[in-house]
C-alpha cells in the first residue's frame, strides 16, 4: 500500500466518526467499520473488538471474519490471551510470533488452526479505565512496527469516542447537565479574566492566555483556577509571577 493510499484510509476512519457526531447511528456497525479499516490500514488478516459489559465482563462486540470471532471466544472462555493481557494492563500487547506464545495454549492452538501467526491487542480507555480492547490477527509472522500500533491506537481511542458519544445520545440528561456545567464554567472563567484583566490592565486574551498558562502548569482546569480567583484563593499577582511579568 502507497502512502497516499494509507493516508486516505486514516482520513477516511477519522470521518467515518465525526460524521456520527451529528446523526444516528448504530454503534455496532460503526465500531465494526473501524476494526475493518484498522485491519486494511496495516495489512492484518482479521480482528475483532471486545467491550466490557455492565458486571466489568469482556464481551465480544464485532469481528471482521468468523475466524477472528472463534480466536476472540477462545480467548474469553479460557481467560487468557493477548487481548485479556491488553485489557488488565491497560497496555497494547504485540505478538510477533504466535507459535512461541506460550503463555497462552489454547489462545495459540486455535489461532494456528484459524492460520493466524501475529496479533496485535490495542486497549480501549474512557477517562483513564479501560473499556476493551481491539484486536488484530495477521496471516504472517511479523512484528508490528511503532507507526502501525501508533496508528491502531489512534483508531482506538476514535472508536471510544463513538462509544462515548453513544452513551450521551442514550442519556440525554447527562448532555444537558454536561451543556449547563460548561455554561457555569464560561461564566466562572469570563469572572476571573475580567478580574485579571483589570488589575494588570490587559485585554481579556492577554488575561486568558494567563489564566490558562497558569492552568496548564499546575495540571489544573482552567474553571478550577477561575473558581480559585473569585475565591481569592490565587491572587492575581500569583498568576502574573508564575507567567514571568
Amino acid at each position: 500500500m502507497d502512502g497516499t493510499s494509507r493516508e486516505t484510509q486514516i482520513n477516511n476512519a477519522f470521518v467515518t466518526v465525526a460524521d456520527t457526531l451529528t446523526s444516528d447511528y448504530d454503534m455496532v456497525d460503526l465500531l465494526h467499520t473501524l476494526v475493518q479499516q484498522c485491519t486494511e490500514i496495516l495489512q492484518m488478516e482479521a480482528g475483532g473488538l471486545m467491550l466490557v459489559d455492565g458486571a466489568d465482563e469482556l464481551q465480544l462486540m464485532t469481528s471482521t471474519s468468523e475466524a477472528a470471532e472463534l480466536v476472540e471466544v477462545m480467548q474469553l472462555a479460557a481467560a487468557a490471551g493477548p487481548c485479556i493481557d491488553c485489557f488488565r494492563t491497560g497496555a497494547s500487547v504485540s505478538v510477533k510470533n504466535i507459535s512461541e506464545s506460550k503463555p497462552w495454549p489454547a489462545f495459540r492452538k486455535a489461532a494456528l488452526e484459524q492460520g493466524f501467526r501475529s496479533a496485535l491487542a490495542t486497549p480501549m480507555k474512557l477517562r483513564g479505565k479501560v473499556i476493551g480492547t481491539m484486536n488484530l490477527f495477521g496471516a504472517r509472522s511479523e512484528e508490528v512496527s511503532a507507526r502501525d500500533a501508533a496508528v491502531a491506537q489512534a483508531l482506538a481511542d476514535v472508536a471510544t469516542i463513538g462509544i462515548l458519544q453513544e452513551r450521551v445520545i442514550q442519556t440525554g440528561h447527562l448532555m444537558e447537565e454536561q451543556l449547563h456545567r460548561a455554561l457555569d464554567s464560561r461564566i466562572l472563567i469570563e469572572q476571573a479574566k475580567g478580574v485579571i484583566a483589570n488589575e494588570l490592565s490587559l485585554s481579556m486574551n492577554e488575561a486568558f492566555a494567563l489564566l490558562r498558562k497558569y492552568a496548564r502548569d499546575r495540571n489544573l482546569t482552567i474553571r478550577a483556577v477561575s473558581g480559585r480567583v473569585s475565591n481569592r484563593e490565587v491572587t492575581v499577582h500569583q498568576i502574573a509571577a508564575s507567567a514571568g511579568r
